[in-house]
């Protein structure tokens, strides 16, 4: 049983009566304080960190190319700025915006490819990110987050192999 109890002081005057301390019973109070936890730990829950599953596979010598008329490539740049194209790389007609415009141009080719292939579900979008040597860590992860707002099925990570034609345009472009 919890008590609450204050020291007498042994200096009473003559004369005066002694008041009697008073006892406050804190056992209600404790159990209270337990229930209370109890109820707000089952009734809360925690938050899941949410964080964007990126994998990127292991590199092999057997490797089928994406289908070239639903592919695209963006490649990030320096200050937010990025570069893109559909297709091959030979044959494409490289654009530039910036990073926050992104999102349109990947609708828009997305509806470009479901016209192409008459709504034909199994054939959806494949964008490819390459970031290079300027862009940031922070030009990546909103480049994935676009890809989520955007709902890209399908997208690739792949910094290994930039081309020289798209080394040249992002030179050329100062990005």
């Amino acid at each position: 049983m919890a008590n609450l109890e204050s020291s007498t002081n042994s200096n009473a005057a003559k004369g005066r009566t002694k008041r009697t301390v008073p006892k406050v019973d804190l056992t209600a109070m404790v159990d209270l304080m337990f229930l209370l936890t109890t109820f707000f730990m089952l009734t809360t829950t925690l938050s899941e960190l949410k964080a964007a599953d990126v994998t990127k596979p292991m590199p092999s010598d057997a490797r089928d190319p994406y289908p070239a008329s639903r592919t695209m490539t963006v490649m990030l740049g320096k200050q937010g700025q990025v570069a893109y194209y559909m297709g091959e790389t030979e044959k494409a007609k490289m654009n530039t915006c910036k990073l926050s415009d992104i999102e349109n141009q990947i609708v828009e080719n997305k509806l470009q490819v479901a016209k192409q292939n008459n709504d034909d579900p199994s054939k959806f979008l494949i964008v490819i990110v390459k970031p290079t040597k300027t862009a940031t860590y922070k030009d990546l992860i909103d480049m994935i987050d676009e890809m989520k707002i955007a709902d890209v099925k399908s997208y690739a990570l792949d910094d290994d192999n930039i081309s020289k034609n798209e080394e040249t345009f992002m030179k050329l472009k100062g990005i």
